[in-house]
């Protein structure tokens, strides 16, 4: 018998319960860390029974998996209506996605960070997942287009491009990098795609470097 994702509600949760359960969850943790709040805490604020809550997501690391969860699918589809939208130029397309990854990476704070290393790294390693396959995927896209427009070099194969994207996310985007260089989220993610985007883009008078 399959066993059920302990990410997903049990079938007996309150349907309408979930949603504000997670919103308000994912504020807490993503902005002041997994332990800025317990989940009596949360039953209070939300105004609901702990029974209630409880009957929704059993444990913190099961109502952390929902957040995440949430989080990802929501990158997911609004990079997806950016690279799929064909009928945006990509010198728009480059920079509406770089303007959603900017305001994702903003409400990840580095207490977030540190307490996945902390308190659940396996799901850390899940996120480099989640990330990883939504990064090749959306900039794997961009890039090709990019191309196909003259605006990226053509020397650089575009897996070539987001492996390299992918390890300078893999080995800065973590809690140890980002608490020993003492930098946000945000700034990580713009210094890395700014010096990627750096490196393959077509220089004036059409020449790649």
């Amino acid at each position: 018998m399959a066993r059920k994702s302990p990410t997903q509600p049990p079938k007996t949760a309150d349907p309408t319960a979930v949603p504000r359960i997670v919103a308000a969850a994912r504020q807490h943790f993503l902005a002041h860390g997994i332990r800025s709040v317990t989940m009596d805490d949360l039953a209070g604020e939300l105004g609901m029974s702990k029974k209630t809550l409880y009957a929704c997501f059993p444990s913190k690391e099961a109502l952390l998996g929902a957040v995440i969860d949430n989080k990802f699918q929501e990158m997911r589809r609004e990079f997806e209506q950016i690279t799929t939208n064909e009928a945006v130029p990509y010198s728009d397309a480059i920079g509406q996605l770089l303007a959603c990854m900017q305001r994702h990476a903003s409400e990840i704070q580095p207490a977030m960070l540190r307490d996945l290393r902390l308190v659940n790294p396996d799901i850390f390693t899940r996120v480099e997942s989640l990330r990883a396959q939504l990064l090749q995927d959306n900039f794997g896209r961009i890039f090709a287009r990019g191309q196909q427009a003259g605006m990226i070099r053509t020397d650089i194969s575009v897996a070539l491009m987001v492996r390299i994207l992918l390890a300078a996310v893999q080995g800065i985007m973590n809690p140890t990098g980002i608490i020993a260089l003492q930098i946000t989220p945000q700034q990580g993610i713009s210094a890395i795609v700014s010096v990627v985007l750096n490196g393959i883009v077509v220089h004036p008078g059409g020449k790649e470097q």
